[in-house]
């Protein structure tokens, strides 16, 4: 697999990952409270189970460590991701996750 580039698209409020001229998927986010939310994870079927995503889901993550922000998973890919990735679930608002998950 050639390794895709992951860029932070705040207009759009997602991190993006692309090939060249490519854009192979991307995992949108929502800022609240001084969190960062992961809402959903998508990478375009043809480029799907070439290690895109977990490229994508690390470089986001790597950005909320360098910038001390707290995540809320709520994207099962990033959710099970990070339980894949142990040394990334210190990034996880717990509390909050929990208080979200037991009011649905």
């Amino acid at each position: 697999m050639t390794e895709g580039v992951v860029t932070d698209n705040t207009a759009e409020r997602r991190f993006e990952i692309t090939l060249g001229p490519t854009r192979l998927g991307h995992a949108r986010y929502v800022d609240k409270g001084g969190r960062r939310i992961f809402v959903h994870t998508e990478i375009d079927p043809e480029h799907e189970g070439q290690g895109y995503a977990s490229t994508l889901v690390r470089a986001a993550l790597d950005d909320a460590r360098a910038h001390e922000t707290l995540i809320v998973p709520l994207c099962p890919y990033v959710a099970d991701w990070i339980e894949r990735h142990p040394d990334y679930a210190d990034l996880v608002d717990t509390d909050l996750l929990a208080r979200m998950e037991s009011r649905s």
